[in-house]
């Protein structure tokens, strides 16, 4: 009994069986038959997340499933929207062996899907799998409640576990059934009565019935286990305060605030007198919270972006311009929530696709589902975007003006490095925020945030918030954040030791390359432009109702010293 689809070789599968009788891919018996590259339609094709093959499709041979896979050598259509170019490799098992290229993520060939059928209305949602060590969360749960408690996260702990443990005794289960399905193959094998193969063909079929619904039922409690431990947020260090938003500690003050001799105006005045902001318009043209920067005040908004890339380039950091839509499922790989409650990322209607809140996103995903050499670490990248925020429950006086906007410039850190350095690195850019504030004579203070204020990925995080004249108190200008392996460990993103670590020492016949371990990422402001444009306007306003152009900027702005009122 042998059903396949039409497109399988023929002389293949007359070959199964010899393959099957040694339980592995012979290469010397099949060199012709490696050469015969296969074109399968992407619709007949499963990634398997765990390495870099797919399984086309399964054979029903003699009352056993055997599972042929194709592994992506090097040829690949030039539109996955259609087919792929595959070298087929047959494996009784999934093959345990990953290759030296790049595979195709799971989600990458599911939105593939959605896109084939341009009837579908409905946008299929990719799915993608965190590398999150549920065996660790159990055998340390009482670290992990406590945890989700200090932060105020919302994730269930014990509904977690009590999926995980259900996973894994179906597993067993299916596990079983596979066992006592490959019994019932190899006792085919033999010579039979006709009606002891009829019953045991029998038997084969009931067992293949029940495997796959077994199969099923296990391939959406993954996806369930997946979707609750997702909201697990990341371990805190054991130096941050415990508490709210209030309890965050001072870690540095630096200068004292400006004294005036005259009655100090806000930003929105000076931006008015000046000629510089814009909001009425705007209000009309967009909404709310949106503005229009005018004559000198463009000026200094290019002066600060030039400026900070000059500056932080001269730490070894890598400029970028990004993309400013991407995937949804790259900004939850960074740990945002772009369809959750109060989001604050905008979502494209009919799309899987989001605006940016931040330029942290976009950089994160470059290095997506690979590989990295430690010869490469640390990778360092400053990156210019413009960002997009819902702001969703922000009200009141503390944020009106430019404090608190839906769309702004932004240059964002990021780095990505091995394990042991992030703290170190988390230093460095605490150390460039402030060479750059304190070159532009402002008065601020570093903050080392309480756990409740801490977002799902950050480990630790350090704020900077600067004297604000104008509107009588502290705003934050500037956050860094050491996110360890949260981010990496859902963006794939990994790097190879140069040699293998005490105790990995490999085994005889076994590649000698250690394995690879998941890299950590940080992040941190490097300017956001309205909020610095308060402080340089409310800070350096004079008496006259002009503005102070800073020392550092004025290179960057033509020579100009001053921003004077405009003549009537």
């Amino acid at each position: 009994m042998l059903k396949s689809s039409e497109d399988v070789d023929q002389f293949w599968i007359e070959n199964l069986h010899k393959n099957n009788e040694e339980n592995s891919y012979n290469p010397e018996r099949s060199k012709n038959r490696l050469n015969r590259t296969k074109l399968i339609d992407t619709q007949n094709i499963e990634l398997d997340p765990l390495t870099d093959h797919a399984r086309a499709m399964t054979l029903d041979v003699d009352g056993r499933d055997i599972e042929l896979w194709y592994h992506y050598r090097c040829h690949v259509s030039r539109s996955l929207s259609k087919t792929f170019f595959l070298y087929p490799h047959y494996s009784p098992q999934r093959p345990s062996f990953s290759l030296p290229i790049r595979a195709f993520s799971t989600s990458t060939v599911q939105a593939t899907k959605a896109t084939q059928n341009p009837t579908d209305e409905k946008v299929v949602k990719p799915q993608w799998k965190a590398a999150i060590d549920f065996k660790w969360i159990r055998d340390n749960k009482d670290v992990v409640a406590v945890n989700i408690r200090n932060r105020n996260s919302n994730a269930n702990l014990e509904l977690v576990l009590h999926l995980y443990d259900k996973m894994l005794t179906l597993q067993k289960e299916v596990e079983r059934l596979r066992g006592e399905r490959n019994v019932v193959a190899n006792k085919m094998k033999g010579k039979l009565e006709p009606s002891e193969r009829q019953k045991l063909i029998e038997q084969g079929k009931n067992l293949k019935e029940e495997l796959l619904s077994l199969e099923e039922d296990l391939l959406k409690l993954t996806d369930d286990l997946q979707q609750e431990a997702q909201c697990i947020p990341n371990l805190t260090h054991p130096d941050v305060p415990i508490g709210g938003e209030d309890c965050a500690t001072i870690r540095k003050m630096v200068g004292s605030p400006r004294e005036f001799s005259f009655p100090v105006k806000d930003h929105q005045q000076l931006g008015k007198d000046l000629d510089l902001l814009d909001f009425d318009a705007a209000s009309v043209v967009s909404g709310s919270k949106f503005y229009y920067l005018k004559n000198e005040a463009v000026m200094l908004e290019m002066a600060l972006i030039n400026w900070t890339l000059s500056q932080v380039m001269k730490s070894g950091f890598t400029p970028l311009t990004t993309p400013e839509l991407v995937r949804s499922s790259v900004v939850e790989k960074c740990g945002f929530q772009p369809r959750g409650t109060n989001t604050q990322v905008y979502s494209i209607e009919g799309s899987d696709q989001c605006l940016i809140g931040t330029a942290e996103i976009p950089v994160g995903g470059i290095h997506m589902d690979s590989i990295i050499s430690e010869s490469l670490l640390p990778l360092k990248y400053v990156a210019f975007s413009h960002c997009f925020r819902t702001e969703a429950g922000a009200a009141g006086a503390a944020t009106r003006g430019l404090y608190r906007v839906h769309q702004f410039s932004k240059a964002e850190m990021f780095i990505i490095c091995r394990p042991d350095e992030s703290e170190k690195y988390l230093e460095e850019l605490i150390r460039i925020e402030e060479d750059m504030f304190s070159s532009l004579g402002l008065h601020y203070k570093i903050l080392d945030m309480a756990s409740g204020d801490l977002g799902a990925p950050a480990y630790r995080k350090y704020d900077i918030e600067a004297w604000m004249p104008g509107l009588e108190r502290f705003g934050e200008i500037s956050s860094a954040s050491n996110c360890t392996d949260y981010q990496s460990r859902r963006l794939g993103i990994r790097y190879r030791p140069s040699e293998p670590s005490a105790g990995n020492t490999p085994k005889k016949g076994k590649s000698n390359l250690a394995p690879p371990q998941f890299v950590h990422t940080l992040n941190a402001t490097a300017c956001a432009v309205p909020r610095m444009l308060v402080c340089l306007l409310e800070n350096y306003q004079q008496e006259d109702g002009s503005v102070i152009i800073p020392p550092p900027l004025r290179p960057f702005m033509g020579g100009l010293e001053l921003i004077t009122p405009k003549s009537r």
